[in-house]
C-alpha cells in the first residue's frame, strides 16, 4: 500500500477515537478515568491505525507468494510500545495534542505502560530491533516466542543483595495483542515410541496446547507491518471434574498447572533437575508450535513440502530453538511421510543459525537421559541426523556425546548457514567453539554484525539530539542511518558543538530528575556520567569497573586537593538467580556505593549509583545521558554487544577492549575517539597458559593489592571478612576473565578519560564523532545482510 493510501489521522480524530475507546472498551467516563484507562484508550486507538497496514502487508505477501522469514527467539525485549508505534505511524504530535485536549499529560500516560517482560538482555533486544527493521524494509516475517506470564524477574536490592520477585506485566491487559483462540497446536512430551510397519509412532505421556497471541509490529512511516506471534501454554482439559468430585483437588488442577508453568517464567533456574526439565520443555514448546504454524501456513497456500525452502526461511536466534530442526524433520517424516534422508535435507535447507557466544558453557547441553525421557522421538531423530552428518562429512563430531545432547552442534549441523554477530566473533567461532565443524562444512560460517534500530535508540529516546541531527543534515536519517556521516563537516563548527553539548546536558538533567523522583538519589548533571549497563556476568567485568572505582576513591582520599574530574558511576543489570558469583559482584558494587557515597572526602567527586530493575525503559533514559560507555569485557568473550552501539550512537565515547563489535565501532568512529586498553584475544589465550598469572599481576600492582586488601579486611562489608572471600579467591587463583591482568591498563585509560573530559569542547568533539560514525550499525543494514546472504528473501514491494 503506498504511503498516501494509509489512512491519516489528525489530533481531533485521534481524540475522538481515544474517547470512544474510553467509553466502549474501558467502560469509563472521563471524570472517573485513571491514568491506566487513558493509556489503554490511547493504545487501542493507535492499534486501530496499525491494522490497515498490517492487513495490507499480509495481502501483498499472499498475492506475491512471497518467501517469509520466521525468526525463532526465546526472548523479544520489546519494551514499551506506545512511543514506538506513535513514531512509526507519524502520530506522536497528534497524540500529544489529543491527550492535552482531554486534560491528560502525554508523558505521564506513556510512562504508565509496563515493559513487556519478554527478555533479559542483548539477545532479546536484538530480536526486537530485527522485527522493527524487517517491517521497515517490508520483508514478510513472523517473530515467534513465548508469551511469558511473568517473564524475567523483577530486581530489587535488600542491603545491597539482589532479590528476585515475580514480574507482573500481564496483571494488566496487554493492549497491543490480538488473541487467536482458533490458532492452537498440541505439544507433546514424554511417553514412548513404537514402530508399526516400519513407521515410528510417538505415544506421548502428557500434552499441552500452544495458543497464539499476535502483536503487529509496524515499520517506519507505516509502510509495512509484520507479526510477533507469542505462544501461551494451556491445558487440553481445563479442569478434571472427576478428580475434583472425589476430593483430589490437586489432581483436578494438574493439567492447568503444567501448562501455566511452561509459559510462566523466562529462564527458570536450571541448577536443579526440575529446572532443566522445565527449560527443555519451554524450548520445545515454542519451537514445535512455531514449526507447526509454519507448515500449516505453507500448505494452506497450496505449496508442496518439497518446495519448503523456496517459501520458508527459519532463523534460530541462538541454541534455544535448536530443537526446531528435529521437530521439522519429525513433522516431514512421521506426519507427512517424507523419506527421512529427504526430510533432513529439506529441513536443513530452511534453517539458519545465529551463534551468540564464545563461552562453551553457554552452548546448551542436556543430560541425555532427561532429553530421551522428555522427547523420545526427537532423541532418535537426532541419532539419525548424527549418522547422516558422519556419512556426509566423515567427521567424528557427535551431537550426542558422553551422555549429553549438545544443542550447539545440533543447530550447526541442521543449518545451511551459521552466522557470527561481529567480525571478530565470527573469526573466533571458526577458530574455537566450532573449529572442527568449520572444517567439516567449509564456507558456511559467515558474519552479520549486529545492529540497532535508530528509530527507538536515537529518534525516540533522544529527542534533543535527534532534533539537532535533523536541523543539521535534514530528514531521512531515521531509515538511512549512514547519512549521519553528514554531521562530520559540522563538528568543526563551534555553534554545532555548543548545541550538541546542550542536548547531552538536557538528557543528563532528565535522568537526574528521574533518579531523584524514583529513588531519592541526587546526582550532579555537570559530573561525568560513566555508564555500564548490561547483564551481570563475569566476562562482562563489572568487577573490573568497581575495583577501579575503589582505586580511584583511594587516590582521591590520598590527594583531596588533586585535579579530579567529578564522576558518577552508573550501573544497571541483573544477574541470573542461580549465578552466585554475579550476585556477589552486585552485592560488592552496592556495598562500595554505600561506603563511597557516604564519604565526605570524596562524595562531591565520585559517586556510585545502581538503580534497581534495569529494563528497556531505564535504558532509554540512561543511554542518552551517558558520557562514557563501559565496554570492558575480556577480549574474545563478547560476541558483539548492542549496548555499545546504542551508547556510541547517542554521543558516548567508549572505553573498551578489542572485543566483539568494539573492534568495528573503533574503526567507524575513529581510533582517536575511542579509549582502548587491555589484552587482545590472542594475548588473553596466551596469558591463561601461564601458571600463577593472576597472583603475579596482583603483586605487580600496588593499587590493586591495596584494593583487594581493603575488600578482604571488610572495609566495604561492615568488618565482615568472609563476605567476598569467593571473589578474592577467584581473583588470586583462577581469574579466567583476566580482571587482574587488565586492571592497571584500565586504570591508566580512565585517567586519560578524566583528562579529556576536563576539556569540554574537546570531549564534545569526541562525542559528536561517535554519533557521526555509527551509521553502519543500523539493524536495517544487518537485516539487509541476512536477507541477501542467508534468507534469500526480498520485499514484495521491491521495484
Amino acid at each position: 500500500m503506498p504511503r498516501d493510501a494509509i489512512p491519516q489521522i489528525d489530533a481531533a480524530a485521534l481524540k475522538a477515537s481515544i474517547s470512544t475507546h474510553l467509553k466502549t472498551s474501558l467502560g469509563k467516563d472521563a471524570a472517573h478515568a485513571s491514568t491506566y484507562d487513558w493509556r489503554m484508550s490511547l493504545s487501542l486507538a493507535m492499534r486501530d491505525l496499525v491494522v490497515d497496514p498490517w492487513f495490507a502487508a499480509t495481502r501483498d505477501t499472499y498475492e506475491a507468494k512471497a518467501k517469509r522469514v520466521y525468526y525463532l527467539s526465546m526472548e523479544f525485549l520489546i519494551g514499551r510500545l506506545i512511543e514506538d508505534v506513535a513514531i512509526n505511524l507519524g502520530v506522536e504530535e497528534a497524540a500529544r495534542t489529543a491527550l492535552t485536549d482531554l486534560g491528560q499529560d502525554y508523558q505521564q500516560v506513556v510512562a504508565n505502560e509496563p515493559d513487556a517482560a519478554l527478555g533479559n538482555g542483548g539477545l532479546g533486544r536484538l530480536a526486537a530491533c530485527f522485527l522493527d527493521s524487517l517491517s521497515t524494509l517490508a520483508i514478510p516475517a513472523y517473530g515467534y516466542g513465548i508469551r511469558y506470564e511473568h517473564g524475567l524477574f523483577e530486581q530489587r536490592f535488600e542491603n545491597g543483595v539482589q532479590i528476585e520477585t515475580a514480574e507482573t506485566w500481564l496483571s494488566q491487559r496487554h493492549a497491543w495483542e490480538f488473541e487467536r483462540p482458533e490458532v492452537t497446536y498440541p505439544i507433546h512430551f514424554g511417553g514412548y515410541v513404537s514402530e508399526t510397519e516400519g513407521k515410528a509412532v510417538w505415544h506421548p505421556g502428557e500434552s499441552v496446547l500452544a495458543s497464539a497471541y499476535d502483536t503487529p509490529i509496524i515499520g517506519w512511516q507505516a509502510q509495512w507491518a509484520n507479526t510477533l506471534r507469542l505462544w501461551a501454554a494451556k491445558p487440553l482439559t481445563l479442569f478434571d471434574l472427576e478428580s475434583f468430585n472425589r476430593g483430589d483437588y490437586l489432581a483436578a488442577n494438574a493439567p492447568e498447572s503444567l501448562a501455566r508453568t511452561i509459559s510462566r517464567v523466562l529462564y527458570p533456574d536450571d541448577t536443579t533437575d526440575e529446572g532443566k526439565e522445565l527449560r527443555l520443555k519451554q524450548e520445545y514448546f515454542f519451537s514445535a508450535a512455531s514449526v507447526q504454524d509454519v507448515l500449516r501456513r505453507l500448505l494452506s497456500e497450496g505449496h508442496a513440502l518439497d518446495d519448503l525452502a523456496d517459501h520458508v526461511a527459519i532463523q534460530l536466534n541462538d541454541t534455544h530453538p535448536a530443537i526446531a530442526g528435529p521437530e521439522l524433520v519429525r513433522l516431514l517424516a512421521d506426519i507427512h511421510g517424507m523419506p527421512m534422508d529427504r526430510a533432513i535435507a529439506t529441513a536443513r535447507a530452511c534453517l539458519g543459525f545465529t551463534n551468540h557466544t564464545l563461552l562453551p558453557e553457554a552452548l546448551e547441553c542436556w543430560p541425555e537421559g532427561l532429553f530421551a525421557r522428555i522427547l523420545p522421538r526427537h532423541h532418535r531423530i537426532i541419532e539419525l541426523i548424527q549418522d547422516a552428518h558422519a556419512k556426509e562429512t566423515g567427521s567424528d563430531i557427535r551431537i550426542i556425546d558422553h551422555g549429553e545432547v549438545k544443542m550447539g552442534e545440533l543447530a550447526f549441523i541442521m543449518a545451511h548457514t551459521i552466522n557470527g554477530v561481529s567480525a571478530l566473533h565470527t573469526e573466533l567461532v571458526k577458530e574455537t567453539v566450532f573449529a572442527d565443524l568449520n572444517t567439516a562444512y567449509p564456507g558456511i560460517i559467515i558474519n552479520q554484525t549486529n545492529g540497532i534500530t535508530p528509530r527507538r535508540w536515537l529518534y525516540t529516546c533522544n529527542k534533543p539530539l535527534g532534533d539537532l541531527i535533523t536541523e543539521t543534515i535534514g530528514d531521512g536519517w531515521q531509515d538511512d542511518l549512514e547519512r549521519l556521516t553528514g554531521l562530520r563537516p559540522h563538528i568543526d563548527d563551534a555553534g554545532f558543538r555548543a548545541q550538541f553539548r546542550a542536548a547531552k546536558l538536557s538528557n543528563k538533567h532528565r535522568l537526574a530528575a528521574w533518579l531523584k523522583t524514583r529513588d531519592d538519589v541526587t546526582i550532579d548533571p555537570e559530573a561525568m556520567f560513566d555508564v555500564q549497563i548490561k547483564r551481570v556476568h563475569e566476562y562482562k567485568r563489572q568487577l573490573l569497573n568497581i575495583l577501579e572505582t575503589i582505586a580511584l576513591w583511594n587516590d582521591i582520599c590520598d590527594t583531596p586537593n588533586g585535579d579530579w574530574t567529578p564522576r558518577v558511576k552508573l550501573f544497571g543489570g541483573k544477574a541470573a538467580p542461580g549465578y552466585a558469583m554475579a550476585k556477589s559482584i552486585i552485592h560488592l558494587i552496592n556495598d562500595v556505593a554505600a561506603t563511597i557515597n557516604a564519604d565526605p572526602r570524596s562524595r562531591d567527586l565520585l559517586q556510585v549509583v545502581y538503580p534497581e530493575n534495569y529494563n528497556v525503559s531505564m535504558a532509554e533514559l540512561l543511554i542518552p545521558a551517558s558520557d562514557l560507555s563501559e565496554q570492558i569485557s575480556t577480549a574474545g568473550k563478547e560476541a558483539s554487544g548492542t549496548g555499545n552501539m546504542k551508547l556510541s550512537l547517542n554521543g558516548s565515547p567508549t572505553i573498551g577492549t578489542l572485543d566483539g563489535a568494539n573492534v568495528e565501532i573503533r574503526e567507524q568512529v575513529g581510533h582517536e575517539n575511542f579509549f582502548l586498553f587491555g589484552l587482545t584475544a590472542q594475548e588473553v589465550e596466551a596469558r591463561r597458559k601461564e601458571h600463577g598469572f593472576s597472583r603475579r599481576a596482583i603483586e605487580a600492582s600496588p593499587r590493586l593489592t591495596r584494593v583487594l586488601g581493603q575488600i578482604a579486611s571488610g572495609v566495604f562489608s561492615q568488618g565482615d571478612r568472609e563476605r567476598y572471600a569467593g571473589i578474592l579467591h577467584m581473583l588470586y587463583e583462577q581469574d579466567f576473565f583476566l580482571v587482574t591482568c587488565d586492571f592497571d591498563a584500565y586504570f591508566t585509560a580512565q585517567r586519560a578519560v578524566d583528562q579529556a573530559y576536563r576539556n569540554a569542547d574537546h570531549w564534545t568533539r569526541l562525542a559528536a564523532h561517535n554519533t557521526a560514525g555509527m551509521g553502519w550499525f543500523s539493524s536495517d543494514r544487518t537485516i539487509r545482510g541476512y536477507a541477501n546472504e542467508i534468507w534469500k528473501v526480498a520485499s514484495p514491494r521491491a521495484t
